[in-house]
């Protein structure tokens, strides 16, 4: 059962485990330019990379999810996060399109195994401050999406593509502090359940508004995933080099770590539903700024856009996981895990789009569709 008080060491253990993880699968979007440059890759194909990514690394978490519910172990979590620590550096070394789609795949496939029994055991040592908890929790993946593009084209830039397998030997270090640390996973009793009464079980009465969120998870994703998708490639035809590129992107989940913290306090606070609107309905205008932008105004735009975009992020999972609280790891696997994955399933889409109107007008049209959360959002509960 949660505690009153936090637990600081064990909340810090699965905070790493998040940034580990994400940090190596930060990896993939900054380097497409170099992607492209090497292997002469088409929008079209940097989407299907792109969607495969996300397809895998969210869409079967919920699965996942339902495993790590009915069956707890660290087995999950530390395999997952090895296979992203692993397969994913060795994108470096690919020699073509299909040799870095199963490299990224099997990377994303151990992203999609840590991040619901992780997420799950949040709610259990966060105290009072649930909201709160799971934005600095949350703040482990934003961060590290923030550094690692910085470390990985600097470091692909100085030493090679070649050379960015060797990274992977940092992580393996730090899998094995987690193993000594993190704890097992408790059940949720829902051993005896199938998938569909997982679903249902954790779900309960609340599922219609559970389903509101996650209709607002997905149109997030679709905007937030293809502009850090498609960002680097966009600026890098713009002028900028590699390397701004990756900082361009870096600053955009950077700025997304400290607005997630600041949204948490304040939702724990003044309500989630607040925090939504305000959000949401500032995140098309920021993002039309940006694409106005030029120059050095550049830096300061990516920065508004990344604070309204990823906001809510963590959000929608402390939410969903309060009004269903059984089920923790189902909850945080559709509402993290399946969003996301079917934000990400419309990479190829996207590129498509790209290929045949322009980068720029294709994100053009994406950051109209925040605008279509918002009566979605008014159907959430107004109490804190």
């Amino acid at each position: 059962m949660p505690s009153a008080k936090a637990n600081i060491k064990i909340l810090a253990a699965l905070t790493l485990v998040h940034f580990t993880g994400d940090f190596y699968s930060s990896f993939t979007t900054p380097l497409f330019p170099l992607f492209v440059e090497k292997m002469g890759l088409s929008m079209t194909a940097v989407g299907v990379i792109a969607g495969v990514n996300r397809l895998l690394a969210f869409i079967v978490q919920p699965f996942i999810g339902y495993m790590a519910d009915r069956y707890p172990t660290r087995g999950y979590l530390l395999t997952g996060l090895i296979m992203t620590v692993v397969f994913i550096p060795l994108s470096g070394i690919s020699i073509g399109f299909w040799s870095l789609l199963v490299v990224v795949a099997l990377g994303s496939v151990g992203s999609s195994m840590f991040h619901p029994p992780v997420t799950g055991m949040v709610p259990l040592y966060s105290g009072r401050n649930p909201g709160f908890a799971m934005s600095v929790f949350n703040t482990g993946g934003t961060l590290a999406f923030g550094i690692g593009p910085l470390f990985i084209t600097w470091f692909a830039t100085r030493f090679g593509l070649t050379a960015v397998p060797y990274t992977m030997l940092l992580g393996l270090m730090v899998v094995v502090y987690l193993f000594a640390v993190v704890p097992v996973p408790q059940s949720e009793g829902m051993r005896s359940l199938g998938f569909v009464g997982s679903i249902k079980e954790s779900l309960g009465s609340a599922w219609k508004t559970v389903g509101l969120i996650w209709m607002v998870m997905v149109l997030r994703a679709i905007v937030g995933q293809s502009f850090m998708t498609f960002m680097p490639v966009y600026y890098v035809q713009k002028g900028f080099s590699v390397v701004s590129a990756g900082l361009l992107f870096s600053l955009f989940t950077m700025a997304g770590t400290f607005s997630g913290l600041a949204a948490g306090h304040l939702a724990d606070r003044m309500g989630f539903k607040k925090i939504f609107i305000f959000t949401h309905g500032l995140m098309a205008p920021v993002l039309l700024l940006l694409l106005c932008l030029e120059g050095a105004w550049v830096y300061l735009g990516v920065v508004l856009a990344g604070i309204f975009v990823l906001a809510t992020m963590p959000l929608g999972v402390a939410l969903a996981q309060q009004l269903a609280p059984k089920g923790r790891s189902m909850v945080a696997s559709l509402m993290m895990g399946f969003a996301f994955g079917l934000g990400g399933i419309v990479s190829p889409l996207v590129g498509k789009m790209a290929d045949l109107y322009s980068i720029h007008a294709t994100l053009t049209a994406l950051a109209l569709v925040p605008l279509l959360t918002l009566p979605l959002i008014m159907g959430f509960p107004r109490n804190k």
